[in-house]
């Protein structure tokens, strides 16, 4: 039995996940290929992390809600390191993303945490096993 701890154990976790959901929101049509996936890397400034949570929580849910395009919005915390979050952001394609950006949720989620976030890094992804579905 391999144990993996640490920063490894949750890099591992946002991985499989990753993975997983992306794989559960494709299937092989032509449409599906030319979705918006990536990783959002968060840190936030630590006295503010309850209150980043409940604006993130808002947020997801009123885009997941509301937006037919936003497909997957999955936030997870490090379990050692709670100021450290990462979002598997999956949008149906390019636009609906744009659109998603100019949303009155989105836009009062990024002006109320703006000074919450320490820093942000935006990684693009590519699904990894596009026809597979989550059960």
């Amino acid at each position: 039995m391999i144990v993996i701890t640490g920063k490894r154990a949750v890099n591992y976790v946002i991985f499989s996940l990753g993975v997983l959901l992306v794989a559960g929101c494709n299937n092989a049509s032509a449409q599906d290929k030319k979705q918006m996936v990536r990783l959002a890397k968060i840190v936030i400034d630590s006295p503010q992390v309850e209150r980043y949570k409940a604006a993130l929580k808002e947020e997801i849910e009123a885009s997941v809600r509301l937006e037919p395009g936003v497909l997957t919005l999955y936030a997870v915390s490090e379990k050692d390191n709670p100021t450290h979050m990462t979002i598997l952001e999956i949008y149906a394609d390019t636009a609906a993303y744009k659109a998603h950006l100019k949303t009155p949720h989105f836009i009062k989620y990024k002006t109320t945490t703006n000074e919450m976030v320490k820093s942000l890094e935006l990684v693009e992804a590519t699904p990894l096993v596009p026809g597979m579905k989550i059960k």
